[in-house]
């Protein structure tokens, strides 16, 4: 479900019926030059490719860089993951006065803000 000029008690309420039938949502708009986009996808399961580090032997030597690890682009491996995501009236009910919060707030957007 993709909502977009909706008020906040709206969102909330689809996303809650979105939530509990494990159907994806997102919501979003703008304002001007600032905008914002909230994702719920549940739980959500994905496959990410990590390449794989190839090891340094310890008696060659290659001048400074021997120390580095070198990535091997040929050889990758395949690994699951799963991320739970949280509802829209989680991500809007957090209190801003706790110590947790407080060094949240230096990595969090003015953006959020605005929706409040």
């Amino acid at each position: 479900v993709c909502l977009t000029c909706c008020s906040r008690d709206v969102m909330v309420k689809i996303d809650q019926i979105c939530h509990k039938n494990s159907v994806k949502f997102f919501t979003g708009d703008v304002f001007g030059y600032h905008g914002y986009m909230f994702a719920d996808l549940g739980e959500h399961e994905f496959v990410e490719e990590k390449t794989k580090v190839a090891k340094v032997s310890p008696g060659v030597e290659d001048g400074p860089d021997t120390k580095k690890a070198k990535l091997d682009s040929s050889e990758t491996t395949m690994v699951k993951k799963r991320v739970v995501f949280c509802q829209l009236k989680e991500a809007l009910a957090v209190d801003w006065s706790g110590e947790k919060a407080k060094a949240a707030l230096k990595r969090t957007t003015p953006d959020y803000f605005l929706l409040q």
